[in-house]
């Protein structure tokens, strides 16, 4: 019991930096809404920029957290980095593939919101049902957008957009779930 405790406080010790991924997720989502006119090429920079700083704030999050979990968040972290650079120095390559690079790594990070789901439903939180809807949601848009990328015209500016912010919204809540576990934790002491 006592190594479960350790476990659990280790995970929700940096709560907030899920709240930050959350919120860049969210930022590039509303930023597409709101340019739809803005070239492709522009949109793939902000994209790459906003893998790169989500990698780097997922990267910190699961080195600030080790436990037996930590691998799924550090592989993320390190995939939006790499991918962040890549779009980033090549923006042609980035601008042809832009759909498929935003699907899967929508697609993993909604498959790995299931996973964290399943996890907190083992700790007995009352919320691990509305994070397996939001990433069950993030799996569904994430395959829409990888199988029909040219949907309805300018339709990836705006299923991208829904899929950054559901998964943002994702993140956001697990870190509020995180934050109250440590407090109950906490108050427990």
């Amino acid at each position: 019991m006592e190594t479960l405790l350790k476990e659990v406080e280790s995970g929700i010790k940096h709560w907030y930096i899920p709240l930050v991924v959350g919120i860049v997720l969210i930022a590039v989502g509303i930023w597409c809404i709101a340019t739809p006119v803005a070239s492709y090429l522009a949109l793939a920079v902000v994209f790459a920029i906003g893998f790169f700083l989500s990698g780097i704030f997922e990267t910190f999050f699961a080195i600030a957290n080790k436990s037996e979990r930590w691998g799924w968040s550090l592989a993320i972290g390190i995939m939006s980095i790499i991918l962040g650079l890549l779009l980033i120095f090549n923006p042609v390559l980035s601008a042809a593939t832009l759909s498929f690079y935003v699907g899967f790594m929508l697609l993993f990070y909604s498959v790995t919101g299931i996973s964290i789901a399943c996890t907190i439903k083992g700790y007995y939180d009352v919320g691990w049902q509305t994070l397996l809807i939001l990433a069950i949601l993030g799996v569904i848009l994430s395959l829409i957008m990888l199988f029909n990328p040219a949907f309805a015209g300018i339709s990836i500016v705006l299923w991208t957009a829904f899929t950054f912010m559901v998964m943002g919204f994702f993140r956001i809540y697990i870190a509020f779930r995180l934050r109250k576990v440590k407090k109950v934790l906490k108050n427990a002491e």
